[in-house]
C-alpha cells in the first residue's frame, strides 16, 4: 500500500513528503558546511550535496516507516 499524508486537504505521496523536507534540511545545513575548510577541499560539492541530501531523504523515509509501524501498532 502507497502511504500518504493528509496535508491541508490535500493527500500527497510520504515519498514526496520526505524528499521535500530532506531538501529544506540539505539548504540549512548547506550554509553552515561551506564556511568549513572540509568543503572547500571537495573536488565537487555538489556531488557531496545529492549525497547528503540521499542520506537524509533515506533517514526520515526510515524513520517515517518505523514511526508509522510503531504507531499502528500500539
Amino acid at each position: 500500500m502507497i502511504e500518504e499524508i493528509h496535508f491541508g486537504g490535500i493527500y500527497v505521496p510520504a515519498a514526496l513528503a520526505t524528499a521535500v523536507l530532506s531538501g529544506v534540511l540539505v539548504y540549512v545545513v548547506r550554509a553552515p558546511m561551506q564556511r568549513m575548510t572540509f568543503y572547500r577541499l571537495l573536488w565537487q560539492p555538489a556531488l557531496f550535496d545529492l549525497a547528503v541530501f540521499i542520506l537524509l531523504w533515506w533517514g526520515l523515509s526510515a524513520g517515517a516507516d518505523l514511526t508509522s509501524h510503531f504507531w499502528f501498532m500500539s
